[in-house]
């Protein structure tokens, strides 16, 4: 495990994945208002977050689920 600590942003990126969105759009506006972050730059970052040992370390459940929806629609592409 790297002696490295998640970053406050990167800490609040995975914070809001483990949340529920009960609405189309919700997660956009959250993270727009609460990150000040652009959906683009946030999934930037939340992707790198995947492959960030430290990050699997911190919270191994929302990074193993967000891990295994990537594989699917990765899948899903390539065919």
């Amino acid at each position: 495990m790297e002696d490295v600590e998640l970053t406050p942003q990167e800490l609040a990126v995975l914070a809001l994945e483990r949340r529920g969105w009960s609405t189309p759009g919700a997660k956009e506006r959250a993270i727009r208002e609460e990150l000040g972050l652009a959906p683009v730059r946030y999934y930037q970052l939340l992707n790198a977050l995947l492959d960030a040992p430290r990050a699997l370390a911190h919270d191994p459940v929302t990074i193993n689920r967000l891990r295994r929806v990537r594989d699917v629609r990765r899948t899903e592409r390539e065919q």
